[in-house]
């Protein structure tokens, strides 16, 4: 149920990267007829395809464009920390599968809010992100209680299931568009969300001990391989000083904010450059920019399982695998996109290397993706949190980023500054997190007990006599 989360919380993000190619009216097409609408204040055109497939159109710039795939950003960043200290304390059940519910309910929406106008659609994307700011974080606090340590690394790979959702959306959603028209990409996916939820709630528990429906002897292997919070004691504050002041922290923090800089400004803006950049069309842009998107899949499946391998059988410490796989996953990727600026120009090139830094990237979740379950179990939701508020943050700058650098002059040249602000964010995160980044278990995971209040003696004034017992 996890991997079909994350398929389905990028399916819900990923929509619109695809269908806004073909939601904007582009006056350089000739295959169009256009029929002007004059009683609506977007400047709204019905265009006409090929397959003969009416549907609206609107005149948002390039600037709009980027504006609004940024917006996400907006809402994301407001619930990432809170969302992580949410499941900790609630439980991640609820958090991840009424956030999602709702995710859904609004993508069926996506067309109507089209329909009233650019602030609509806008501000629909705002909360679309509100939404979904909280899934990544409260995953970590269930697995914390549900997956043994020296099978983490392989659960983590359902997290970039993501990235097989977007592998999956976009293709689909291209043939739907082709020949349903935009919205239907939003009807799609908006369904699938809400059938899963339902499904979420049915089979879903916070932990072994809530499960009706869980075997007795893997409720006892579980109990016993995992420790278990007693809910009759309350919540562990969270001990916010020592996080922040923690290096290892801070490593997955400024690392995860590099990867995902690179990562959100591929997925935003590569159906974009193979459209405007590398001229192919809208059937061929969502099988094309699937391709990175499956690679990293199963590039994290596989490393995954040969970093838990490697740390089982004892040949790697769980502080050398961490920093082996992030150093490859990070670094690694920097490098493609210098090769990228240079031989970007290319078709065929430029969608191996595309491809290529993305797979690579996959191997993020046998490195610092799960480093918090490693540091610090009882607080990885938050610690989460905060990596992905940063990344957030880095999201709408990537969107901003290409928005200010194309508009007006969406040209190779300018792409190449693209690719080199990517190569340098890449090898930074990489370097911090192999110079920072630790395995080990933290000491301020689990705070010391208060000591226990002793019970005043009773007064003897004669010491040389025993103490009479009441």
């Amino acid at each position: 149920m996890v991997l079909l989360g994350f398929m389905l919380n990028y399916a819900l993000r990923v929509n619109l990267t695809i269908a806004i190619v073909e939601m904007i009216y582009d006056e350089a097409d000739n295959h169009t007829t256009v029929a002007h609408l004059t009683n609506l204040t977007d400047h709204v055109n019905v265009t006409q395809h090929p397959e003969h497939i009416e549907q609206t159109r609107y005149h948002w710039d390039t600037k709009q464009k980027n504006h609004l795939l940024g917006c996400f950003f907006w809402g994301y960043v407001l619930t990432e920390l809170p969302g992580g200290r949410l499941a900790e304390i609630i439980g991640a059940r609820r958090v991840f599968g009424y956030s999602t519910l709702l995710a859904s309910v609004l993508t069926l929406l996506s067309p109507a809010a089209a329909t009233a106008g650019f602030g609509w659609i806008v501000a629909l994307r705002v909360a679309l992100g509100f939404l979904l700011g909280v899934t990544w974080p409260a995953i970590l606090p269930m697995a914390s209680k549900w997956i043994p340590p020296m099978d983490r690394s392989k659960f983590m790979s359902n997290m970039m299931a993501s990235s097989l959702g977007a592998a999956i959306t976009m293709p689909v959603c291209g043939f739907l568009i082709a020949h349903f028209g935009w919205e239907s990409a939003f009807y799609f996916t908006g369904i699938i969300g809400v059938m899963w939820s339902v499904a979420w709630f049915a089979v879903v528990y916070d932990s072994p001990a809530q499960h009706p429906r869980i075997s007795d002897a893997e409720r006892n292997y579980l109990l016993k391989a995992l420790p278990q919070d007693n809910n009759t004691k309350g919540h562990m504050p969270a001990p916010w000083r020592a996080m922040l002041r923690s290096a290892p922290v801070w490593a997955i923090i400024i690392t995860h904010g590099a990867s995902v800089f690179g990562y959100f400004t591929v997925v935003n803006q590569l159906p974009s450059y193979i459209e405007s950049i590398l001229h192919f069309n809208i059937k061929h842009n969502g099988l094309l920019s699937s391709l990175p998107y499956l690679g990293k899949y199963l590039c994290a499946l596989a490393s995954s399982v040969l970093a838990d391998s490697l740390r089982r059988s004892g040949r790697l410490s769980t502080t050398a695998a961490r920093k082996l796989f992030t150093g490859f996953a990070v670094g690694l990727p920097g490098v493609m996109m210098i090769v990228q600026a240079f031989l970007g120009h290319d078709r065929v090139w430029s969608i191996a290397i595309f491809t290529l830094a993305l797979t690579i990237n996959g191997a993020v979740t046998a490195g610092y993706l799960g480093n918090g379950l490693d540091i610090a179990p009882n607080f990885s939701g938050t610690i989460f949190g905060m990596a992905n508020t940063l990344s957030s943050f880095g999201g709408w700058l990537s969107t901003f980023m290409v928005g200010e650098l194309t508009h007006e002059n969406n040209t190779y040249e300018q792409w190449q500054i693209v690719f080199y602000i990517l190569a340098g964010t890449y090898l930074l995160g990489a370097l911090c997190f192999v110079t920072l980044g630790s395995g080990d278990l933290q000491p301020w995971n689990s705070p010391a007990p208060p000591a226990p209040r002793q019970e005043e003696e009773p007064l003897n004034e004669h010491p040389h006599l025993p103490q009479q017992k009441v």
